[in-house]
């Protein structure tokens, strides 16, 4: 791994003081989205491909390192320490849907510090829901079938819900302390059109947000007040290549990251969009996004580019 001059923490505070007029080649053009720095780098030898981010207090961040089957502590100063690395199917994990290795994705923590991730792998004895408990060992909580590839995770802390995407097409639901797995909603909104639908997942509103890579766009469903699911409704089309995505703050604003398409896009809450990060910027095929404040995390796994895989730091205008 290599390390840029300063730490994570010292760009956070960076990005909170920058103003327009210090943004990158490809920002100058697309406000509000400013001050893009490339952070932190990633091994891609060792498999550092992060899939997913969630973020702790502190500055501390938690990534699922996909093909390394791990997950991974980022501390402040740019330490990375691993947790856990799932282990490997007898197969190698050759029949994982869509991709053909196995590969930890989605990640969320619970207030407790509990990690909540998804492993997919093709087979029936290691498919599902995981947790890791502060100073534990991973378990798996739920099984999902050999079949599904769980890609995007989100905890509902009220209720003690997991809501997991699946990107064969459908959205599932698992308690917390582990148990069943059922599936919650699913219909052609979700479903892959060659390669994978379902991917990225967020809690927001009153309702569970699903982006489909495939498709390009971005699905709301009501959470009822009885715990089903409404009628799904797209909010928003044309982000091709879009992975996982977070809210800004302001209201049903949206970052995507378009892994595909190497870009961020900013999507409005009446549907439209506009690229505030591109390759100039540093990305790598950028994966996930996480928001703190008025600072944007953006991990790239670089999967098409195959050079430098990475995190990436921005700033929020307000």
């Amino acid at each position: 791994m290599k390390h840029v001059s300063k730490s994570l923490v010292a760009a956070v505070l960076a990005a909170g003081s920058l103003v327009v007029s210090g943004v990158g080649p490809a920002s100058a053009a697309s406000y509000p989205v400013c001050a893009a720095d490339v952070v932190q780098h990633f091994d891609l030898g060792k498999g550092q491909t992060p899939e997913s981010i969630v973020l702790a207090t502190g500055g501390t961040a938690y990534v699922a390192f996909a093909k390394a089957r791990q997950i991974a502590e980022i501390s402040p100063s740019g330490r990375i320490r691993v947790l856990a690395t799932l282990p490997l199917p007898a197969d190698g994990g050759v029949k994982t849907p869509a991709l053909g290795f196995p590969l930890t994705l989605g990640i969320d923590r619970a207030a407790d510090g509990t990690l909540y991730f998804l492993y997919a792998t093709g087979t029936a004895d290691l498919t599902g829901v995981w947790s890791l408990r502060p100073g534990g060992t991973p378990r798996r909580i739920a099984a999902l079938p050999a079949t599904s590839l769980p890609n995007g995770l989100a905890l509902d802390s009220r209720t003690r819900t997991l809501y997991v995407a699946d990107s064969t097409g459908s959205v599932w639901k698992v308690p917390a302390q582990g148990g069943r797995a059922e599936v919650w909603s699913s219909g052609g909104e979700l479903a892959a059109a060659g390669f994978l639908g379902a991917n990225g997942l967020k809690l927001h509103g009153g309702a569970v947000w699903v982006s489909n890579l495939d498709k390009g766009t971005i699905v709301r469903i009501p959470l009822r007040g009885n715990g089903s699911a409404g009628d799904l409704r797209v909010v928003a089309t044309g982000l091709s290549g879009i992975d996982d995505f977070a809210f800004t703050g302001r209201g049903d604003e949206i970052i995507a990251a378009l892994d595909v398409t190497n870009q961020v896009a900013l999507v409005r809450s009446d549907g439209t969009h506009s690229i505030v990060l591109a390759a100039e910027d540093g990305l790598q095929g950028p994966t996930a996004i996480a928001v703190r404040g008025r600072t944007v995390y953006v991990p790239s796994a670089a999967y098409l580019t195959g050079k430098d895989p990475n995190l990436l730091l921005a700033h929020l205008a307000r």
